[in-house]
């Protein structure tokens, strides 16, 4: 009989094991408190989307906290990353009902503030702090739930560009962005003078020697070489830079813009030059203009050619639709490349 016992306790240890092994990595939690949140259960989920910000991403209700006596209450929602035990805790909305909206922006910005990965779905643990008094006093707290939110962000991957051009600072050194989200085709626009590398950010976000960086492999061929490489280099000048971490490459184009178009002095055939003004990081020029169609050109070619934001991304495009201007006249033409990926133009 004993041995019939051991093989039974045997197979149900296997057994139960193997359910363990089976289960997801992110553990939900239903902690009980002093009142109950009533929806939404633990393990429902939403995907955020920057489309609507202002909508609802998460509606609480929850019963009603009982301090003995009758007296105004204040609700305070709030949200950790699941398994912290609310160790670093963000307060999303106060209020004196038992329900609160959380629009998505609001639970985004929670989200990411609680370390959940961008497009990748995470737990937030969410509980209700209740208090009286104007010193919230005999502070209850509400049964714990686990929301599963897969964030977005809307700001791009980006390095820093420390180096000779800015005093090797990388915390205050331009910056070059990805595309998007995840990829590694940084760009920007920046004045070099000599030695510099790329920083990546830490996990904070902060850029600073220490981190993971690239520079020259030794060959100054346009291949990059992470950590213990050679200084890249350049002569001073506004370059376009481009570099990839993934393909291990880089290449910084000297430019000098100027705008050209049948509203301009050259017409379509000769770039009108603006100038660099290192204050303002613009490129800058008092023009004589007609009404007509422009756009802005680097180094009196089309390669590098920039128009209309045709597909609504807060930048000019390259190769993109040709500007116009309606009345003719002498005008004050900025261009403003500083913002890598979101590039601008003003005329006044």
């Amino acid at each position: 009989m004993k041995n019939i016992f051991k093989t039974f306790l045997a197979l149900f240890l296997a057994i139960n094991l193997t359910s363990c092994e089976d289960e997801s990595n992110l553990a939900y939690v239903n902690e009980a408190g002093d009142f109950n949140i009533t929806s939404p259960v633990t393990g429902s989920s939403v995907v955020l989307t920057p489309d609507y910000p202002t909508n609802p991403a998460l509606t609480l209700t929850w019963q009603a906290a009982n301090f003995g006596t009758p007296t105004a209450i204040d609700y305070t929602v709030q949200v950790s990353l699941s398994g912290s035990n609310f160790a670093d805790v963000t307060d999303i909305t106060s209020t004196n009902n038992t329900f609160a909206a959380i629009t998505v922006d609001e639970l985004n910005g929670a989200a990411v503030a609680a370390g959940l990965i961008p497009y990748t779905e995470g737990g937030l643990d969410i509980r209700i702090k209740a208090t009286i008094g104007t010193n919230a006093e005999m502070t209850k707290y509400s049964n714990t739930i686990t929301y599963l939110v897969t964030p977005y962000t809307t700001e791009l991957p980006k390095l820093a560009v420390p180096g000779n051009h800015q005093g090797w600072t990388p915390g205050t050194a331009p910056r070059i962005a990805a595309s998007g989200f995840g990829q590694t085709d940084y760009e920007g626009y920046m004045w070099l003078d000599g030695g510099h590398k790329f920083v990546g950010p830490d996990a904070s976000g902060n850029y600073n020697w220490g981190n993971t960086d690239w520079g020259d492999d030794g060959s100054f061929s346009g291949v990059l070489a992470e950590t213990g490489e050679s200084d890249c280099t350049a002569p001073a000048g506004y370059y376009r830079v481009q570099a990839n971490t993934t393909a291990l490459t880089y290449t910084e184009t000297l430019t000098n813009w100027g705008i050209v178009g049948a509203a301009t002095p050259g017409g379509w055939t000769s770039s009108t030059a603006l100038t660099y003004n290192p204050s303002t990081k613009k490129w800058e020029g008092t023009i004589a203009l007609t009404a007509g169609e422009f756009k802005f050109r680097a180094n009196d070619a089309w390669t590098i050619n920039l128009g209309g934001d045709s597909d609504s991304d807060g930048s000019m495009n390259y190769d993109g639709p040709n500007l116009s201007i309606a009345t003719s006249g002498t005008y004050f033409v900025t261009l403003d490349l500083s913002n890598p990926r979101a590039y601008t133009y003003s005329i006044q």
